[in-house]
């Protein structure tokens, strides 16, 4: 009668020679504290009586596991640190749940006909500035005309409603805008302020994301303007 050899006639847990000669090592460079205390104990042991360890080597080797020990215990002491720190930057960052934050490339969440306000960053100033509201679709429902702005911050206002003076439907709508800049007309960037909704910290690299109406979120380190 033939007998198979193959792996998987194997009973469960039971894996052939060769499979486990030849499996990968995993090796660990790093030397801990209990290899080293192992390694310096066995050095004490076998040292030879005639010409033993000198003391200057004996209490350098102990400076040496004293050091180990103490950065050992620092690390757990920082990681215990870092871990309460953000759970307090969680719970300080709460507080801008409700504030008002500019936002770039968002969109204003327009209810009942409240309107909606942006922020314009004029690094040189402008000749003239034209806003264009965009509804949901990318249709322009109103257009804003500004005079020469100076340098700096510039905020703009939109009180909701359309070119006609109607009020417009309850959504999303964004601002864009060009401006004269420099005697060329230019596209200019527009931040929309926006009401943050959560806080919550971002897996990749465990910092604090903002999250607005619509699914826009914005790093915390990204905002530079907060208001009521």
């Amino acid at each position: 009668m033939a007998i198979d050899l193959n792996p998987s006639a194997l009973p469960q847990g039971i894996a052939r020679y060769e499979d486990v000669v030849n499996s990968p090592k995993v090796i660990n460079e790093q030397m801990g504290q209990q290899q080293f205390l192992t390694l310096f104990t066995a050095q004490l042991k076998m040292q030879n009586p005639l010409d033993p360890v000198k003391n200057e080597a004996f209490v350098a080797q102990l400076a040496q596991f004293s050091s180990l020990e103490a950065n050992i215990s620092m690390k757990e002491s920082l990681d215990t640190m870092v871990t309460a720190l953000g759970s307090d930057r969680v719970m300080a960052s709460a507080a801008l749940i409700g504030k008002s934050v500019s936002v770039p490339d968002a969109a204003v969440n327009i209810v009942g006909g409240a309107g909606g306000n942006g922020v314009i960053n004029l690094p040189t100033g402008a000749a003239g500035i034209q806003v264009n509201v965009l509804n949901s679709a990318g249709a322009v429902v109103r257009e804003l005309i500004y005079p020469a702005q100076p340098v700096g911050d510039f905020s703009l206002t939109w009180d909701g409603k359309d070119v006609e003076g109607n009020t417009v439907p309850d959504g999303a709508y964004r601002f864009t805008a060009t401006g004269v800049v420099g005697g060329q007309s230019a596209s200019i960037p527009v931040k929309a302020i926006a009401k943050v909704m959560a806080v919550r910290t971002n897996a990749a690299d465990n910092s604090l994301l903002l999250e607005f109406e619509n699914g826009k979120t914005l790093p915390l380190s990204e905002v530079n303007r907060i208001g009521m």
